[in-house]
């Protein structure tokens, strides 16, 4: 028997949290939000460049905090292909890269992260541990009690489109939270309601609070964000009030279908959205 199966048949492992069902919360209750820029979300012309920014900070998309890690990136490009970024930049508040869309469609680029989280004693002091499934055994003594372990799937991600919009870069996945375009996301404009279904694990999400925060917030004095509810059927409806960059941001947490030894899983998903003027 391995070390976590012992310490689940001993009854170390408890629920972190005892729900039913789903429970959602808020992202934005976070100390610092996760986002990517890109300098353009529509391009046209032969071959065009883009540049791709990543960080986090308190105020979304004012980089003043921490770059984000570009261990987990995958581009994809229209035909569905894994595109290689060019140029990578790194710096104390933003991480940065080019990307030339050579086809025409919409490209996805994405940061999706996955891990476990472990809370546990160790002689009588709380420790806490996180990382993959398969160091567990190495990394937590085997005198630990008390164990409770988590997983988060945490996706980060932007589209951008060169000419035509479209492609398999549009097709969702089905791990964790994910958007699926019944609006393109590069053909939203101000004062038009655009239509988008939240999955989880390609399912409809149900009764989950999205949160849409606009740009600029350093030159206004409200956050001016809006939360929308989604339907039975996952469905979410926007109205864009003004022109800009907007953040779209959903959180789940479940204790139903996390990866075996977690007993409760937590999954987001963040997206920076353009919006044109009329």
């Amino acid at each position: 028997m391995s070390f976590i199966s012992s310490l689940i048949s001993c009854n170390f492992v408890r629920k972190t949290i005892a729900l039913s069902a789903l429970t959602c919360i808020s992202l934005s209750a976070h100390a610092h939000h996760p986002f990517l820029v890109p300098s353009s979300t529509v391009v046209s012309g032969d071959a065009p460049w883009i540049l791709v920014d990543a960080g986090a900070a308190s105020n979304v998309f004012e980089f003043d905090h921490a770059p984000l890690q570009f261990d987990n990136l995958s581009i994809i490009g229209p035909d569905g292909s894994q595109i290689p970024p060019d140029n990578i930049t790194r710096t104390r508040f933003r991480n940065s890269f080019e990307l030339q869309l050579k086809q025409i469609g919409s490209y996805k680029v994405d940061i999706l992260n996955q891990g476990f989280f472990a809370t546990y004693k160790d002689q009588g002091d709380i420790k806490r541990w996180r990382g993959a499934a398969s160091a567990m055994s190495k990394e937590i003594p085997a005198t630990a009690t008390e164990l409770q372990i988590s997983e988060r799937i945490s996706r980060v991600e932007t589209i951008v489109t060169h000419g035509k919009p479209g492609g398999k870069a549009m097709e969702v996945n089905g791990k964790g939270l994910e958007l699926a375009f019944v609006s393109h996301p590069n053909d939203l404009v101000a004062g038009e309601t655009a239509h988008f279904r939240l999955l989880l694990d390609g399912k409809p999400a149900v009764n989950v609070p999205v949160e849409i925060i606009p740009g600029g917030k350093r030159y206004r004095q409200q956050l001016e964000n809006q939360t929308v509810i989604t339907d039975q059927d996952g469905n979410v409806n926007v109205n864009w009030k003004t022109a800009g960059l907007y953040w779209l941001q959903a959180e789940v947490k479940d204790n139903t279908n996390a990866t075996p030894p977690a007993t409760s899983r937590t999954s987001s998903f963040v997206i920076t959205l353009e919006v044109l003027p009329q």
